[in-house]
């Protein structure tokens, strides 16, 4: 592999004020924010670009324009044997997920690392749910001693939700609950007949546990010159309109409005360079993905938004005589405390009601019941901590017509199905240390870089919730007068990493000991190095992490502008 070396004016050119790795929702907002408040940003993505409209090559596309008509070849099935395993991937999305056969990793125990290596990333093809992290979240591992306690509360960051989310533009309805706090919305999505019923019925029953329409990064009115959303429910093509938030619709675009963004794709990030002397991080090193050489960037702050272990990766790769195991990991704690929530468990029901009604549109979005167990005296359980949430909702379908010929078949078509209700459970995951990727320096990738090797799994704590998970969905179906209630548990596909949540490779913490970034996601040890994406959180909540990565973004952008203004970095 041929390096080439940077110096003088060449040097100069490929100076910046801040690094961004990464183009995801995280490496996004730290564009558009860097940008926005003075700073010449390049931002290095490692996979191909993607521009808005033009690159949503599916988007419009009706199914029969579909060679396979959406279905997935074997031979694609092979390729993407672990994307495939994404309910966001199918004939119309492929271009958007990793080749798993050209990006191999190494599994110590089953974990389904889903990608999408282009500009953008994953918020092409996020579940786009958006829900504030509560108080409790922030301090429960203080009080039951799981991982270390944030060096964060909810009031900290709760300022900072705001300003995300008057941004990206969230659909919800405010209703009071401590555990998911109102936030800025824009008017909520509408439930249906069956949802509707079933929320009353649950709050007659079970006076905690709260039915509520999901809420949602998507745009029920025009918002900062995007279009709303037309429920298509094809989001994960791209949406032309900008209907939902996407770095590529959103944030990206803002960043390159303020003429000081360099975005430069195809560009992976193999190792931060540090300078012993200044006690600093001076740049990074780059392999151009086409061409395998590799070249050198330079600037004042960086910020790692690669993605939890794509992130974890750079650091403990990043090697000196300084730091010998990796940039800024004096804890030892750069790659462990990986978590993801648990789910695929839950149940399904049909309905005898409402046999005069159907819906319009498909919403993309659905319910949601947030946590309502271990929060209070009356809802501890022993056998368990932390807790879960459901997602779910309600549909009519149409009856299996693939034995019906002539008039039974004209017949049958003209009248839906029954009403069906679904609810699926998301899980915490606590933090252990034992859980960890690594760097496996004997087998390489066709970069000559070492392949990443994942030695994670569930444990007693999240397997002893999923049986409450379970039937606690049957028991609100019950009480909701529903029919024909089958449960359901997942775990023998439902491996880590297939919630796509993964978080804690570099945790934020008070004590440099036991952790990798302090309250404003720097390095305890690299001070210019600020850590963003899912790497820096210290516990995994039960709710979508995203809008919690984008706060934090903000919040950190903020801070380290105001220390480079006051020349402290």
């Amino acid at each position: 592999m041929k390096t080439v070396h940077i110096s003088g004016r060449g040097q100069q050119q490929n100076t910046f004020d801040a690094i961004v790795v990464g183009s995801g929702i995280s490496g996004g907002w730290a564009a558009k924010e860097l940008c926005e408040k003075g700073l010449k940003t390049l931002v290095l993505e490692r996979g191909r670009d993607v521009k808005h409209i033009q690159d949503y090559t599916t988007a419009t596309k009706h199914p029969w324009e579909f060679e396979h008509r959406g279905w997935i070849t074997p031979t694609e099935r092979a390729e993407h044997h672990i994307q495939s395993k994404c309910y966001a991937f199918d004939e119309s999305t492929k271009h958007f997920f990793v080749n798993d056969q050209e990006h191999p990793y190494i599994e110590t125990k089953p974990f389904n690392w889903i990608r999408g290596y282009q500009v953008g990333g994953r918020s092409i093809i996020w579940g786009r749910q958006c829900y504030r992290w509560s108080k409790l979240d922030f301090e429960e591992n203080a009080r039951d001693g799981h991982g270390v306690d944030w060096p964060i509360r909810y009031r900290d960051l709760e300022p900072w939700y705001t300003y995300v989310e008057q941004f990206v533009g969230v659909s919800g309805s405010a209703e009071g609950l401590d555990a998911v706090p109102d936030g800025h919305f824009l008017p909520p999505m509408e439930m249906n007949c069956l949802e509707k019923s079933m929320a009353a019925r649950l709050k007659q029953k079970f006076p905690e546990r709260n039915m509520i329409i999901g809420r949602a990064a998507h745009l029920t009115q025009p918002h900062l010159g995007r279009g709303v959303c037309q429920f298509r429910n094809l989001c994960y093509r791209g949406c032309p309109l900008g209907g939902y938030f996407s770095s590529n619709s959103a944030t990206l675009p803002a960043a390159a409005k303020t003429g000081r963004l360099t975005l430069r794709p195809l560009s992976i990030v193999s190792e931060v360079l540090y300078d012993k002397e200044k006690k600093r991080a001076i740049g990074v090193r780059v392999i151009d993905q086409e061409t395998k050489e590799s070249t050198e960037y330079f600037a004042r702050i960086i910020f790692l938004n690669a993605s939890t272990l794509g992130t974890a990766f750079i650091l403990l790769n990043s090697i000196s005589e300084v730091f010998p195991y990796g940039l800024g990991n004096g804890s030892g704690q750069v790659g462990h405390n990986l978590m993801d929530h648990h789910y695929e468990v839950g149940a399904h029901a049909t309905s005898d009601e409402f046999e005069d009604q159907y819906f319009t549109g498909r919403r993309p979005n659905g319910v949601y019941i947030p946590r309502f167990r271990n929060i209070d005296a009356a809802s501890n359980r022993t056998e368990y901590v932390r807790g879960f949430g459901y997602q779910g909702g309600a549909w009519r379908g149409w009856p299996d017509t693939s034995e019906w010929l002539g008039t039974e078949l004209k017949a049958g078509i003209t009248a839906p199905g029954p009403w069906t209700m679904w609810l699926g459970a998301w899980g915490e995951m606590l933090p252990y240390y034992e859980n960890k990727m690594s760097l496996n320096w004997n087998a390489k990738d066709a970069y000559g870089l070492p392949m990443i090797e994942i030695d994670c799994s569930f444990k007693d704590n999240e397997l002893a919730m999923r049986k409450d998970m379970m039937n606690c969905a049957a028991e609100m179906m019950e009480a909701a007068g529903l029919k024909n209630i089958h449960t359901f548990d997942h775990m023998h596909t439902a491996h880590p990493g297939h919630c796509i949540h993964e978080m804690g490779t570099a945790r934020m913490g008070k004590d440099p000991r036991t952790s990798v970034l302090n309250a404003w996601n720097q390095m305890h040890e690299v001070p210019n190095v600020f850590v963003t994406d899912g790497a820096c959180m210290t516990s995994s909540a039960c709710q979508n992490p995203s809008i919690t990565y984008m706060a934090l973004t903000a919040r950190a952008c903020d801070y380290a502008v105001r220390e480079v203004n006051r020349r402290n970095l």
